[in-house]
């Protein structure tokens, strides 16, 4: 609970320290009103006389040459245009941006010359409708340099003369119409314009190098590319005369088509020379391959060296198929020899062994045929039976014919392998000469391959080049032509307007913001109370004339300020010890000049108007004030001589003042060499005591309590001590003094004044109406009193 009442309360003072600090801004509304209507003038004047500049913009595509198809694509499969096909459009945008291509511009357009008419305050550029026809036949742009520009001014004498004034030198030309001027840089024609007639105000010519204006325009330029991967470019320019930026827009990438289509046939032309060079040599080198490759089938008798290649090979494998075999037969042949030799009698011989000899294979079928009838013989007789004599008879001759005819048949087939071994050696050295001979062959075959597929080639690229000669297209298709806004962009009428508001709101804002920062006096109630909780501001007093005094049913603000410094005097006295006695209000202040004798006086005079009596007392016993201004004494005796001098009657020294029948005054009399023992001396007691008796009210005018110790010894008297603050003259760093003082007790009941406050400045009073039913001077009646509202 109680930290929300914490937060609330927080809040609300936020709150009011937020209006009043804009109340300090909305105080000094007329400088914001005339600084407003000043920057406004201003403005509008720098918008009447800047020159406007105007936007043209233009779009174009920059065509992707690395796709297959076009004329680039010729010259890259040849090597030509190594990476043109991959360039980016930095790459052109940078030509685009060039200081060749912008030289171009301003040379097509002649726009190194300018004409102008001079205005009242501006000089404005005239573009297309000018009225003279100036041909320059010969220019110099060195001397042109060398001079820095030129200016002429030319004007219309008569029907065909025209007087040419040099701005520079004030020398004059007088030429006639048609006939050529040196101007020292150039020769020039002057004649009459498109829009001639009517011609009489004088025009302004200016040369300037070309460049110069051609790096004028470059800068100028900006190039928007919306999309990295995009080939849309945008192109803008700026510039006071709209037409002209539309026209360098469109002649700009003019140049830089004809740039690059000039490029293409610069290359495109290289290219066929290239390729007409290069068929001559290559169709002389394929003839002589060819007769190369006639030459080597007439030496080595090859009709297909392939054919032939193959028909080696199959002998060679037949050949090998032959010997196969016979190293079988051979090797059975031994083999059955052998099995013959070791075999005895009654041992059949092995038949189906693959022998070739078809005589053999029935001589040992009838030889294993009588040995197996033998052996049945055998089984049931002996070795003496006339038939079986008679079979190993038959036997023994057969198996010797089976060992003739294998004898007989391992000859033939020795004489066969030796007779294949010699085919097959001469088939194998006639196989390894192939490839030696295919070898030279191929690399003949190769080399008019080679050359036969590079003359085509070129023959193909020298029909593409010439067609790609005969087309050229743009590089950059125009998407949009260049066009202009028939509004300007700068000075933009809203922008400025805006500036120029918030510049005149501004400058009194940071003044009213640098003053309130850097200033160290007191001006309002708020910087008093910003000392502490316990400072008790009691009343405002407003600047007024020097020595102003309230005056008899005085309705003033200065009046009503000191009423309602009484009637808050009065509550703070109420608890007050000795209530019936008489009160004492002692007025003191940090430093001199703070207004405690001017007040003094004046609420002397509000108490004196209620029927009280008042004393007002000179206690400044130093640099007395008092009596100047409520007594005429022709001798200034008073304070100072009665606590010196103890026969001086006391009642004596207090005069009649001639500010309220009520008041009287204790002046401070002669200016003694120790006030400050006469003060601490046992009379001022006495004398206070004294006074009680006789007067309602007693107001001590005291000296500064920061410069001398006077004042801190009165304040033991005193039920109030007013301390006197002056608006716009006490620093806020004098303030810590009192505030000290109070805390350490050397002063209590102390009461601030704030005096000398400027009326915007002022309290509640002010803000709700200070001098409520006072007579005022209306504007239509020499004087009009207000009614007053009934309480």
């Amino acid at each position: 609970m109680t930290s929300q009442s914490n937060f609330s309360g927080k809040s609300h003072l936020e709150k009011i320290n937020m209006r009043k600090e804009i109340n300090r801004y909305l105080k000094n509304w007329p400088w914001f009103v005339l600084s407003l209507i000043l920057s406004v003038g201003l403005g509008y004047i720098y918008l009447r006389y800047t020159t406007p500049l105007y936007s043209a913009k233009t779009t174009i595509i920059i065509k992707d040459e690395s796709s297959k198809g076009t004329e680039s694509a010729i010259y890259a499969d040849i090597g030509l245009l190594s990476g043109a096909g991959t360039k980016n459009m930095e790459n052109e945008i940078g030509i685009l941006r060039s200081r060749r291509l912008m030289h171009n511009v301003v040379k097509s357009l002649n726009i190194n010359i300018q004409y102008f008419i001079e205005g009242k305050v501006n000089t404005m550029e005239i573009y297309e409708a000018i009225p003279l026809n100036l041909q320059v036949l010969k220019l110099d742009e060195q001397r042109l340099k060398e001079r820095g520009g030129a200016t002429y001014e030319i004007k219309k004498m008569k029907e065909d003369l025209y007087q040419i004034q040099d701005m520079a030198s004030g020398r004059i030309f007088n030429v006639k119409s048609g006939s050529p001027v040196d101007l020292g840089f150039s020769n020039v024609v002057l004649g009459p314009g498109d829009y001639g007639e009517g011609f009489s105000l004088p025009i302004i010519v200016k040369f300037t190098e070309t460049e110069k204006m051609a790096a004028h325009y470059r800068n100028q330029i900006s190039f928007i590319q919306e999309d990295k991967s995009s080939n849309f470019i945008e192109l803008a320019l700026t510039d006071p005369v709209r037409e002209k930026a539309r026209d360098i827009l469109d002649q700009l990438i003019l140049e830089f088509n004809r740039s690059a289509i000039e490029d293409k046939n610069l290359i495109a032309g290289n290219t066929a020379k290239f390729i007409n060079e290069r068929l001559a040599i290559i169709n002389g080198e394929l003839d002589s391959v060819e007769s190369g490759k006639e030459m080597f089938k007439e030496q080595n008798r090859l009709t297909d060296i392939q054919a032939e290649s193959q028909m080696f090979i199959q002998n060679a494998s037949d050949y090998n198929k032959k010997m196969q075999e016979v190293g079988t037969q051979l090797e059975l042949a031994n083999a059955m020899l052998e099995y013959i030799s070791k075999n005895s009698r009654s041992d059949l011989l092995p038949t189906n062994l693959g022998l070739s000899e078809g005589g053999v294979n029935g001589q040992i079928n009838e030889y294993n045929d009588l040995v197996l009838q033998r052996n049945r013989i055998l089984s049931g007789s002996s070795e003496k039976n006339p038939i079986v004599i008679k079979l190993n008879s038959q036997i023994d001759q057969i198996k010797g014919n089976v060992v003739q005819s294998l004898g007989r048949m391992r000859s033939n087939l020795q004489i066969g392998q030796e007779d294949l071994n010699r085919q097959a050696s001469s088939i194998g050295s006639q196989i390894y000469a192939v490839p030696s001979k295919e070898r030279q062959y191929r690399g003949i075959e190769r080399q008019q391959s080679i050359k036969e597929t590079l003359y085509l080639f070129l023959l193909q690229k020298r029909e593409e080049n010439s067609l790609a000669m005969a087309v050229t297209e743009p590089k950059a298709k125009i998407v949009d032509r260049a066009y202009f806004n028939d509004f300007p962009i700068y000075p933009n009428p809203r922008s400025i307007y805006l500036g120029t508001c918030v510049l005149g709101l501004f400058l009194p804002f940071s003044v009213i913001y640098t003053k309130g920062i850097m200033d160290n006096k007191v001006r309002k109630r708020n910087d008093i109370e910003s000392f502490g909780p316990n400072i008790a501001l009691v009343g405002e007093i407003p600047q007024v004339k020097k020595n102003e005094i309230i005056r008899l049913n005085d309705r003033s603000m200065l009046a009503e300020s000191f009423r309602i410094l009484n009637t808050n005097l009065q509550y703070l006295l109420i608890n007050s010890k000795n209530n019936k006695q008489a009160k004492i209000l002692l007025v003191t202040s940090t430093i001199k000049g703070e207004g405690k004798t001017f007040t003094s006086i004046n609420l002397g005079i509000t108490i004196a108007n209620t029927s009280k009596r008042v004393l007002l007392i000179g206690a400044d016993l130093r640099s007395p004030k008092l009596q100047d201004q409520a007594i005429n004494l022709s001798q200034k005796l008073g304070l100072s001589d009665y606590l010196v001098d103890d026969e001086v009657n006391l009642e004596s020294l207090i005069k009649k003042s001639h500010l309220h029948q009520n008041i009287e005054i204790l002046a401070s009399g002669s200016i003694p060499p120790n006030p400050y023992e006469l003060l601490k001396s046992e009379k001022v007691e006495e004398m206070f005591l004294l006074l009680k008796k006789k007067y309602d009210y007693i107001l001590v005018d005291t000296a500064p309590s920061m410069l001398v110790a006077d004042t801190f010894i009165l304040t033991q008297y005193a039920d109030l001590i007013l301390y006197m603050v002056r608006a716009g003259y006490t620093e806020k760093e004098l303030l810590e003094f009192p505030i000290n003082a109070m805390e350490k007790g050397k002063m209590e009941h102390v009461c601030f004044v704030l005096n000398n406050v400027n009326k915007t400045n002022l309290g509640y009073g002010n803000k709700y109406g200070y001098g409520y039913g006072e007579e005022k001077k209306g504007f239509w009646e020499t004087r009009k009193i207000l009614k007053t509202v009934p309480t």
